[in-house]
């Protein structure tokens, strides 16, 4: 049942990851915590592992098809995304679980109430 569900997330992070452009951890990152009751540490470890396989290639195949990629953006962008990653992960062990999860939900409120009220 596990694998299943598992899965339905990875699923449903590609499917909003492809739709919107958004990183997959969006999703898979409270469901892990709600619905698997995973630590906040634990969710956001798990959901890299998904992350650090190539699975939005199929994504990036379609939108290059398009026309709506630039390659050399996107490789300067992944470079630092490579440093601010691990960077990243060292801050968040610096907190503890509880300070780590009201921060991941203090981005994804502000992000969403920037999104809804700016033009």
């Amino acid at each position: 049942m596990v694998t299943f569900f598992s899965l339905i997330i990875g699923a449903l992070a590609g499917v909003f990851s492809g739709f919107f452009g958004i990183g997959g951890a969006v999703v898979m990152v409270p469901m892990l915590v709600y619905l698997f009751k995973f630590p906040q540490h634990y969710a956001q470890g798990t959901a890299l592992v998904a992350l650090l396989l190539p699975i939005g290639i199929l994504a990036v195949i379609r939108y290059y098809h398009a026309g709506n990629v630039n390659i050399k953006m996107g490789l300067f962008i992944s470079l630092g995304f490579f440093i601010g990653g691990f960077l990243g992960a060292h801050l968040a062990h610096l907190l503890p679980q509880l300070v780590l999860k009201r921060l991941f939900g203090v981005l994804l409120l502000g992000l969403s109430a920037y999104m809804l009220m700016g033009k």
